[in-house]
């Protein structure tokens, strides 16, 4: 009697679009989780960077050719842009994979999904980090519902405000940041220091170029009038090794000098000795709360990319830690508000024991219950979504 051969396992093909740095780490992480449950029987094709290479992923261009900020160079690149979105497209319609992922990067995914949508609708499409529908342009939740299947949310209180919004089906699936308290948290010796005087202050202007040339100038004239005024503190700024030069140049105008720390690691080092920090808006502003770090936040753009936002932005705070927390704790200086004298006034507050102080700590001591996934990491709840998607899909079935 002979016995049945073993089949193999059908191979599935994840399509993943990811075109920045962080979207780049979100995806390699998905895509370590989906190796692991599914692994020979998957293969990945898509767009993305360094982290995403060494997952295997071959992108089908370099990330950095859409490494564009403001409204301008948009403009100047737009014909670029529309290839590179029409040849993406083309390339998931060609590969018929079992599921699109995109990351991040809205104005570029969903202009892929679109496309994709049009001409393969049978395609599931997820969404891996839910565009800030509940800050501006609302209208494009109900939009979504037309060619995303699901979005998966880095903030806790994004699947409500889908609902809201008529969206499509949104889940949390949890932030990045919150598998990192344990190396942004100070140990025994590193709460001394933070306890210790001269208090060290952290100035965080910004990860891009465009936001060092926007901050470092009134940032640095903030941190000079508190020198001037008397108060002391060792001052460390964090940056990335692509940046050092722009900000290097920034600092030759400077009243004082900080101590400049390059890349990741240092940065935590430098979170968990902290007092105090002053710090562009952005997800570095609940990377600080994460920290127990208070802080103050001030944000400048260009003109036109200011009046844009004041007509479109639906919130009462643009600060992440803000947002989360569900208290406007952290003190906002947006464009013509982020002056030297406001920032200086405010870090008085936050480095002296102040009721600001306090009510900051306080807020902070509530993120781990708001943001909590109950002990399973962001990239596996992703993971658990992205193949339930693909089992419910006719194209797997």
């Amino acid at each position: 009697m002979m016995q049945a051969r073993a089949t193999a396992p059908i191979a599935r093909t994840i399509f993943v679009v990811a075109t920045e740095a962080s979207g780049d780490r979100l995806g390699a992480n998905l895509m370590k989780v989906l190796r692991q449950r599914l692994g020979d029987a998957v293969r990945f094709e898509g767009v993305g960077g360094q982290s995403m290479a060494r997952e295997g992923l071959v992108s089908l261009f370099p990330i950095e050719e859409l490494s564009i900020i403001g409204v301008s160079a948009v403009v100047k690149h737009l014909p670029k842009i529309l290839r590179l979105i029409r040849t993406t497209a083309d390339a998931v319609v060609e590969a018929s994979p079992d599921i699109l992922v995109i990351v991040d990067s809205p104005d570029f995914t969903h202009r892929v999904a679109r496309r994709v949508r049009a001409q393969d609708p049978s395609i599931p499409i997820i969404d891996y980090v839910a565009p800030s529908v509940w800050a501006w342009r609302p209208g494009r939740a109900s939009a979504m519902r037309s060619y995303v299947d699901h979005v998966l949310a880095l903030l806790p209180f994004e699947p409500d405000e889908y609902r809201r919004l008529g969206g499509p089906p949104c889940s949390y699936v949890g932030h990045p940041l919150t598998e990192q308290v344990t190396v942004l948290r100070p140990g025994i010796e590193e709460q001394k220091r933070r306890e210790e005087t001269p208090p060290v202050l952290l100035v965080l202007p910004g990860s891009r170029r465009s936001e060092i040339r926007h901050h470092m100038a009134v940032f640095g004239e903030a941190l000079g009038r508190l020198k001037a005024e008397g108060v002391a503190f060792e001052l460390i700024l964090p940056t990335m090794p692509h940046l050092q030069d722009a900000v290097d140049a920034a600092l030759t105008n400077w009243p004082l000098q900080p101590r400049v720390v390059t890349g990741e690691h240092e940065k935590r080092a430098a979170f968990r000795i902290a007092r105090a920090a002053l710090a562009k808006s952005g997800t570095v502003t609940l990377e600080l709360a994460i920290a127990g770090v208070p802080m103050v936040a001030g944000y400048r753009t260009g003109g036109l990319e200011a009046s844009i936002i004041r007509r479109l932005i639906n919130v009462k705070s643009v600060i992440l830690a803000n947002l989360v927390v569900g208290e406007n704790v952290v003190p906002e200086y947006l464009q013509q508000d982020c002056t030297p004298e406001k920032l200086f006034r405010a870090l008085l507050d936050v480095l002296a024991d102040t009721p600001l102080r306090r009510r900051q700590l306080e807020a902070f001591a509530k993120i781990d219950t708001i943001m909590s996934t109950g002990n399973q990491p962001p990239s596996l709840r992703a993971a658990e979504i992205v193949l339930e998607a693909m089992r419910k899909s006719r194209r797997s079935a």
